[in-house]
This record gives C-alpha cells, structure tokens and sequence, in this order.
C-alpha cells in the first residue's frame, strides 16, 4: 500500500486551470497527489460527464434533466474527453518535477452513475438491472485503460477512488422518479455490494470506495472488496457526544478488518479561524481511543484528507487544506510530537 503518515485530496477543487490545480496538488501532496477535478469549467467537467467520458461503448448527452443516454457520441462528450485530456497532460507535466510515488485519480462509482443518468425514456438507468449492469461493465472497461494511461504517463503507482455520494439513497429507496411523484425501488445493500466488488476485482489497482454521507455504508464498502474507505469523519454520527455506536463500530471493524479509512477531517470550504494541527489530529486520536486502537496505528489505518470536495473554498483555502491533510498525516504518523491543542476550529 501506500507509504504511512500522508494526506491527500478527497475530490474537486476551485478554479479552471489545470495546471495550476496540478501545480497545486503535486505541491502540496506530493507523496500522493490527486489528479485535479474542476467542475467549475463547464459541461463536461462535472464528475458525471468526467465519468461518462470514460465508458467504453455508451455515449450520453446533456439535456434539460440532466445527462441521458444516447445512440452515438455527441458534443457533450467530446468535450469531456478534450477536458480529461488537458487534466492528463498537466498533471503528467507537475508529476514530472516531483516523481510521486503513488497517485489518485476519481470517478463516479458505478451506483452514483446509474443513479444520476437517464435511459432515452428519461428513467434513471438505476430503473434498469440490465442497464445498470452494462453501465457498471463499461465503467470497468473504462478504468482498466484510464489506470494503465496514467499509471503509464506518471510512472507512479495509481489509486482509483470510486465515490458513491448516492449510494445511501440507493439503497434506501429516496430517488424520485422520472414523473416526481414516487420513488425508485430500493436496491438491496448485498446487490449493490455484488456489483461494487465485481468491478473492483476488475481494476488492477488499488480501490478507494468514497461516502461522505451522514452515516456511510462503510460496512458494506469495505465487505466489497475496497482497498480503503474514505468519509467524512466530522460528521455528527462519527464526533463527540453525537457519535452513534453503530458507526463507530463500523469504523472499528473495518479497521480490525485491516482495511484502512481515508478520514476527512478538513472542512471544504474556510472556517472562520485556521484550526490547530493539534485540534485536527485530536479528531482522529479521540475515533482511535474509542474504538481501543494505539494512536500510533493512526498512520497505518487513516490517510487524512478534505472532508469532501474543494470545489466551493477558495483556492487560498484549498492549498490550505491540502497542505494540512500532508501535516496531518505526518501528525499520525509521530503522536508525540503533537503539541497541546488549543480551543479547536470555529
């Protein structure tokens, strides 16, 4: 795996400029950068059409709804790709000065995929076993290249983070349909384990499965296969008098599992006062001392990240907030070395 006492980024960041967002991310995580997301852009940069322009024999296209399914490659796609291109060349220049080790590209995991696009009838492709079964297939087919493309240009081992902010309303049945005035059927959680853990099994590299909902599903991710977990660890169910016991103990066996978490704990966008390395690694030392793990396993079981995405900080903040993923792992990995913590963020 990759090395102990890093961070990294959690997903999107601020801005248009891919190479400034390379510049940024090789800068400030240069032992595990992740390519650039920039959704600000335009059509296309959006982590759905980012993603759709990565399946392998299905074409989608924006409509008024949405992105939808459709016969042949249009616009739309096009431009996705040209923009994955410009991201791929940007970052292959900035990882040409540091050399990382290890690098992170992101999709759309194959649930928030089927969740957010729609057949030609305008249902989402989630209606659809046979469709969704095809979609996730092609998504499979599409990361294999995209690893081996990156892998190859960065000389670096790759990480692919597959992020599934839909998955819990998947499984709960909460998605309105095409008409508004009802639901979609819920997928069972051992269905849409099924087909995460297919489609990992069929990636040659590492897979982070990423939830910063609420309450993740963080039993079912890990059980998939994952070779890591990331949430949003301020969330009210994991911190202080709010934390619930099940997810806590979800975090605690996914750890006893062997499976290490990526712990977002950096708020995306700036908070009124800077918060304290202390304060920050405090987050993390209190989820190890309730769940009975050493502080000093923290660098092996948590890589610190961005609690989600960047894409509304500004870019003082997100440059920020990487630099404090990096201090922070660094925290883990040497407790001792943490001074006193002050009164925390505002």
């Amino acid at each position: 795996m990759w090395p102990e006492g890093i961070g990294t980024g959690a997903g999107s960041l601020p801005g248009a400029d891919p190479r400034e967002a390379a510049a940024l991310v090789t800068g400030e995580t240069p032992e595990f950068p992740a390519l650039p997301e920039l959704p600000h852009r335009s059509v296309g940069a959006d982590m759905i059409g980012r993603t759709a322009g990565l399946l392998v024999d299905l074409a989608v296209e924006v409509v008024p709804t949405g992105w939808r399914v459709t016969p042949r490659t249009g616009r739309d796609l096009r431009r996705a790709r040209d923009l994955m291109s410009a991201d791929l060349d940007a970052f292959d220049d900035a990882c040409d000065r540091t050399r990382p080790g290890w690098v992170k590209i992101a999709v759309a995991g194959p649930w928030t995929l089927a969740a957010s696009v729609e057949l030609a009838s305008g249902h989402r492709v989630l209606t659809d076993h046979g469709a969704v079964r095809e979609f996730a297939a092609s998504l499979a087919e599409g990361l294999r290249e995209h690893v081996a493309e990156v892998a190859e240009r960065t000389g670096a081992r790759v990480v692919v983070q597959l992020d599934e902010p839909g998955l819990p309303a998947v499984i709960a049945g909460s998605l309105p349909t095409a008409s508004g005035y009802g639901t979609v059927r819920a997928v069972r959680a051992p269905d849409a384990q099924d087909t995460l853990r297919e489609l990992i099994a069929g990636i040659d590299a590492p897979v982070v499965v990423h939830c910063c909902a609420d309450v993740p599903p963080i039993r079912l991710l890990a059980g998939a296969g994952a070779a890591a977990v990331g949430i949003d660890a301020t969330r009210p169910a994991f911190t202080g008098a709010t934390a619930r016991v099940e997810a806590l103990d979800a975090i605690g066996e996914t750890w006893d599992s062997g499976v290490p978490l990526l712990l977002g704990l950096l708020p995306g966008t700036a908070p009124r006062r800077e918060p304290a390395i202390a304060d920050l690694a405090r987050t993390g030392y209190d989820l190890a001392d309730r769940l009975g793990f050493d502080r000093r396993r923290l660098a092996r079981l948590a890589v610190p990240t961005p609690a989600c995405g960047l894409a509304g900080a500004t870019p003082d903040w997100a440059r920020r907030a990487l630099a404090l993923s990096r201090e922070l792992g660094k925290a883990f990995a040497d407790p001792d070395e943490v001074p006193a913590g002050g009164a925390g963020p505002a």
